[in-house]
């Protein structure tokens, strides 16, 4: 290489140095706090969902997001199929569900809960000119439609399909509980089932009519691996600190959950 070659590729170099220095182009110094994958179920409101410019919000989110913050971790916000979202965890592809879980048996078995941070019980919605009772649902008189996944599809059959008072063709499950206000909609079920806070956001949105309830009493927990005892014990206190902060009814507030 020549000295005028040389020069030129040396000048070069400086100037584009300067010139991300300038224009503010420098790689920022990595974070040494530690970043955890946060799985949410994307539809599931006023909990977790994708708002309109694409980005993950809601009550949980918000949550983690503060957690985080006040425990000293970064997190990213996964939306995921909730069918297979504790296989995600469990496989390591994401490092907690924090997305209105309730903590059952089942689940337990497979992974560890934090404390409990909120309960909740199931809502049977309708069309609003249908006529129907939740005695009519209890007594396995109508299509009905779930999540597939959920609680709500867990108490369907269990109590429903499994007792013989509804039809397993009569129970509808769907990879998402809209899918499930869509076919409603439509008219191929009569009937939806999810939980509480949920099912309310979705009457006021598309004018649906609120059956009645079922009361379960369900502990919504943060689902993390088993062998992750200090990523749980770091969850659980950052629980305690924020429904001893102010942060806690603001959210409540916001996300209509008082």
């Amino acid at each position: 290489m020549n000295a005028k070659v040389c020069a030129a590729l040396v000048a070069a170099v400086v100037l584009s140095l300067f010139a991300a220095g300038c224009m503010g182009g420098e790689t920022p110094a990595p974070s040494d706090r530690p970043l955890y994958i946060v799985g949410i179920d994307g539809d599931y409101p006023p909990f977790s969902y994708i708002d309109a410019d694409g980005s993950a919000s809601g009550f949980d989110v918000e949550s983690i997001q503060w957690i985080g913050e006040e425990m000293g971790f970064d997190v990213k916000i996964q939306p995921m199929a909730w069918d297979g979202i504790i296989t995600s965890l469990v496989t390591r592809k994401i490092d907690m569900v924090y997305s209105g879980m309730t903590i059952t048996p089942e689940r337990q078995e497979r992974v560890s809960f934090s404390k409990p941070y909120w309960i909740v019980n199931q809502a049977v919605a309708a069309r609003p000119d249908s006529t129907m009772t939740i005695d009519d649902v209890l007594a396995g008189k109508v299509i009905i439609g779930a999540q597939r996944g959920s609680t709500a599809a867990d108490y369907i059959q269990t109590n429903l399909v499994d007792t013989g008072l509804l039809a397993a063709d009569d129970f509808k499950q769907y990879t998402s509980f809209p899918l499930a206000v869509q076919d409603l909609e439509n008219g191929r079920v009569d009937a939806v089932m999810f939980d509480v806070p949920v099912v309310n956001e979705f009457i006021q949105e598309k004018g649906l009519r609120k059956v009645g309830l079922v009361e379960t009493n369900e502990e919504y927990g943060v689902a993390i691996r088993k062998e992750d005892t200090e990523l749980l014990a770091t969850i659980n206190e950052g629980i305690t600190r924020l429904q001893a902060s102010p942060q806690w009814d603001e959210l409540k507030q916001k996300y209509g959950l008082e």
